[in-house]
């Protein structure tokens, strides 16, 4: 992400509080089985590190770098690294740009990011430059079109059109996971595996935390994008907020999250 791109998320406190919950081995699985103590690697949207320890501590003593487009979530991320005692820099650095030299890291990971930028293709073809002939390059995203729940709710309907439309206007791809293979050829990989996964959300504590996440999070940026542009208003946000409440609720509530992944070599 470079500095003209727009995150749909913010850094609120409940969007970061929410990204620190992810772990490698619920986000990115489909890489873990080619980790291997020693490798470099390099985390683009890093966020507040949750992954990029998990991963840290899976190529120990391979140097490890994790870089944000703001320095907002890199206090929480140097202290996760510090608290679980393992080694990892974390740095302001542009997804565009990035400041490391050709062929640096084995491994080069962005797990949420691409859905985000004006231009993924691009940010493909620098996580290629600096990633060494036959490292790898892995990417996930999630697929907001594909995103399927019980019971349906036409509040909920409406966060999904809303937030798309929001995500849209900021020049990104909400549902980045199916784009991932076309990107991954544009930007010049030729051997791409190709994957998906999904997050599942059907028991109370797990729905709980999603749907009051979104409870409270459709009043942080991605709502006031939406009042500011004339997508909605203060009271269609109020019946989206409850709307995820209900669902939270209801003991036969259920979410998944598609995701597409790709492991492309450099």
């Amino acid at each position: 992400m470079a500095s003209d791109d727009v995150y749909t998320h913010g850094h609120s406190e409940v969007v970061v509080n929410s990204h620190a919950a992810r772990t490698a081995q619920s986000s990115a699985g489909y890489l873990l089985p080619l980790l291997r103590p020693g490798l470099n690697l390099l985390d683009v949207g890093c966020g507040p590190g949750s992954i990029t320890v998990d991963l840290a501590a899976a190529v120990a003593p391979g140097r490890v770098r994790g870089v944000e487009i703001t320095d907002e979530p890199l206090a929480q991320a140097r202290a996760t690294a510090v608290d679980r005692r393992v080694a990892v820099e974390f740095a302001v650095d542009d997804a565009y740009a990035l400041s490391d030299a050709d062929d640096t890291y084995d491994v080069t990971h962005a797990h949420q990011v691409l859905q985000h930028l004006s231009d993924p293709v691009a940010a493909l073809r620098q996580m290629r430059r600096v990633t060494r002939p036959g490292g790898v390059v892995a990417v996930r995203d999630a697929d907001y079109a594909a995103f399927s729940w019980f019971p349906a709710d036409p509040r909920l309907d409406a966060w999904l059109e809303l937030y798309r439309a929001v995500a849209h206007g900021n020049d990104a791809e909400p549902d980045a996971g199916r784009h991932l293979l076309g990107w991954a050829h544009e930007a010049g990989f030729s051997e791409v595996i190709p994957s998906a996964s999904v997050w599942c959300y059907a028991t109370p504590d797990t729905r709980a935390t999603w749907g009051g996440m979104w409870a409270e999070r459709i009043h942080s940026a991605v709502g006031r994008m939406a009042v500011d542009r004339g997508l909605a208003t203060q009271a269609d946000l109020d019946a989206i907020a409850q709307g995820w409440r209900d669902w939270a609720a209801h003991p036969d509530g259920w979410l998944v999250i598609p995701h597409g992944e790709i492991l492309a070599r450099a």
